[in-house]
C-alpha cells in the first residue's frame, strides 16, 4: 500500500541544523525530496526519529520474560510514544536457549514488519560477575568460538553484543566482528590495557558508560579512560540524572562530542505504561522518582524514555536540541552501521521522524512514513 504525503514544520533538523521553511516529500516510507515549505507548516520542530540500542522492556513487558513477537510489538509501541522509531530489543544475561529464542523472535518480528525493530541487543551472558549489576551471575559464561554461530545467527537486522572483553577469547571477538556483529564492552572489570587490546580486535562500543565498569583514575584509566582515548568508538549514556552525575555527563559529551556520545534508555517495563514495579528473575524492582531499583538499592535498568533523555541533554545540561537529537538518532545509527538508511532526515532515508513542540515534548511520530503516535 502506498503512503505518500508532504510534511512541513516551523523548523526541520537537516544536517544538524534547524532549518525553517522546508518540507519532506514522503513516498512509500522513504524521504524522496526536501523542498521549500508550504504555508500550512505544522507548529514545532521536525526531527529524525530516535534510535535506542538498549531497550529491555516497555508497556509492562520485559523481553526476557517472553522473548516473542508480541512482546517486541508491545515494547516498540510503548517507546514510539516517546519518539523512538528504531530500537534493539535487549535481552539481559540468560540461558543460551533463551538467547536463541530471542534471536528467532526478532527475526520473526522483522519479517512481520513490526514497526521499528532494527535488530537485537544481547547484553550478556558473557559478563564479569565483579560488575554484574542486576544481571544473574549464574548465567555468565566466557565467550569462545563455540558461541559465535549462535550470536551471529540473526538473519535480518543488526546484532549488538555486550560482553566483558577480559573474559572473552580474542579470536571469538574478531570472528563476531567479521560476521557483522557490533560488539560493545560492558559489565566489565577490564583494565585500560585489556580494553585497548579488545578495541584492536574490533570492539567499537561502550555499554552505558561509567555504569558497571572500571572508572577513570589518574594512574588507572580503566574502561572509561579507554573510551576517551579511542577515536572510532561510541559510548552509550543513560541521561536520567541518576545513573551518571550531570557534571560527568556534561564533561563526557564535551569530550567525546555528539558523534561518539549516544543516548540510550536501558528502559524497563515501567516505561510507557504498566505497573510501577516488576520482577527481574526473582528480584522485585520498583520504579520511583525516575529510578528503577532493587530492594537493596541497586539500579536495575531505568524508568527513562528517549524524549526525556533528549530534553535532559538539551535543556538541563544545556547542549540544545540539535546536539541532543543527534545523540539520540544519527549517532546510534552510525554506531550500528545503519546511518546510510536512517538516523537523519535526508533523501533516500527511512521516513522516521518526530514532531516536537517548543518545549521538546513529542506531538506526533512517524515510522516508515506511517503516523504511529
Amino acid at each position: 500500500m502506498t503512503h505518500n504525503f508532504t510534511i512541513a514544520a516551523d523548523q526541520i533538523l537537516l544536517d544538524g541544523i534547524m532549518v525553517p521553511s522546508k518540507a519532506l516529500v514522503v513516498e512509500d516510507g522513504i524521504i524522496r525530496d526536501i523542498i521549500d515549505a508550504t504555508p500550512d507548516a505544522a507548529d514545532g520542530l521536525l526531527v529524525p526519529g530516535f534510535f535506542d540500542v538498549q531497550v529491555n522492556g516497555g508497556g509492562g513487558a520485559l523481553f526476557n520474560d517472553d522473548p516473542s513477537v508480541e512482546t517486541i510489538r508491545t515494547i516498540g509501541a510503548a517507546h514510539a510514544k516517546f519518539g523512538t522509531t528504531r530500537f534493539l530489543p535487549t535481552l539481559i544475561s540468560d540461558d543460551l536457549e533463551t538467547v536463541a529464542q530471542a534471536i528467532a523472535a526478532v527475526d520473526a518480528a522483522i519479517a512481520a514488519n513490526v514497526p521499528g525493530v532494527a535488530g537485537i541487543h544481547l547484553e550478556g551472558p558473557f559478563l564479569n560477575s565483579k560488575k554484574k549489576g542486576v544481571h544473574d551471575a549464574s548465567k555468565f559464561k566466557r565467550l569462545t568460538m563455540e558461541h559465535v554461530p549462535l550470536l551471529s545467527s540473526l538473519k535480518s537486522g543488526k546484532t549488538l553484543v555486550t560482553l566483558a572483553p577480559e573474559l572473552a577469547d580474542a579470536d571469538a571477538i574478531k570472528a563476531l566482528v567479521d560476521l557483522g556483529v557490533v560488539v560493545s564492552a560492558g559489565h566489565t572489570a577490564a583494565r585500560y590495557e585489556d580494553m585497548k587490546a579488545a578495541i584492536d580486535n574490533g570492539i567499537t562500543g561502550f555499554t552505558h558508560l561509567y555504569n558497571a565498569m572500571t572508572g577513570f583514575e589518574s594512574r588507572s584509566p580503566g574502561v572509561v579512560g579507554a573510551a576517551f582515548d579511542s577515536p572510532g568508538t561510541w559510548a552509550g549514556l543513560i541521561a536520567d540524572g541518576h545513573h551518571v552525575h550531570p557534571a560527568v555527563l556534561r564533561h563526557t559529551i564535551n569530550a567525546l562530542g555528539q558523534d561518539r556520545a549516544m543516548l540510550v534508555t536501558d528502559a524497563m517495563p515501567t516505561v510507557g505504561g504498566g505497573a510501577g514495579e516488576f520482577l527481574l528473575g526473582d528480584e522485585r524492582v520498583v520504579a520511583s522518582g525516575g529510578r528503577c531499583t532493587t530492594a537493596d538499592g541497586v539500579l536495575a535498568g531505568s524508568d527513562l524514555n528517549m524524549a526525556s533523555a533528549v530534553r535532559y541533554v538539551a535543556q538541563t545540561l544545556g547542549f540544545g536540541p540539535e546536539k541532543a537529537v543527534a545523540m539520540a538518532s544519527r549517532t546510534p545509527a552510525s554506531f550500528m552501521g545503519l546511518s546510510g538508511a536512517m538516523g537523519s532526515l535526508g533523501v533516500g532515508k527511512a521516513a522516521d521522524f518526530v514532531l516536537l513542540d517548543e518545549a521538546l515534548a513529542v506531538k506526533s511520530v512517524w515510522i516508515n512514513g506511517h503516523n504511529v503516535s
